[in-house]
């Protein structure tokens, strides 16, 4: 089975996207997967890229996050939690070092964090969770 992964993120500057498109290019190597990214499923009037994101949603098993900032994203945050409302599984990646979250060993906002499977710290430990999740 092709496991088909929705690549949530923010898409707001150069080095958003280029992020993005890092972490897209390192799930591209795993076997046996699609990556449907926001910044290239949809373009359009607002209505068109919300409807084009919510059917890549409806279409994928697996969502990597990319939690990154010193807040989650706000539309990220919204995918997660639609996602999560699907029981679909989540993991996501915050290579930020800044402590995001309500308690002290909270990653970002225990809301986000505890819709997540995991949360990696960096691109290897990513790739280790979801090769795991894949198998």
């Amino acid at each position: 089975m092709k496991h088909r992964i929705y690549l949530s993120g923010p898409l707001f500057s150069e080095a958003e996207i280029a992020w993005g498109g890092r972490v897209k290019a390192l799930l591209e190597d795993l076997n046996n997967v699609k990556i449907l990214w926001p910044h290239e499923i949809a373009s359009g009037s607002v209505e068109q890229v919300f409807s084009a994101n919510l059917k890549a949603m409806n279409e994928c098993d697996l969502m990597v996050a990319i939690l990154d900032g010193p807040q989650v994203d706000d539309g990220t945050a919204w995918e997660v939690g639609y996602f999560f409302s699907q029981g679909k599984r989540i993991i996501g990646i915050r290579t930020d070092f800044r402590r995001a979250g309500e308690a002290e060993k909270s990653k970002v906002n225990l809301m986000v964090e505890c819709s997540c499977l995991a949360v990696a710290t960096n691109p290897a430990q990513l790739i280790s969770e979801l090769k795991r999740l894949l198998d």
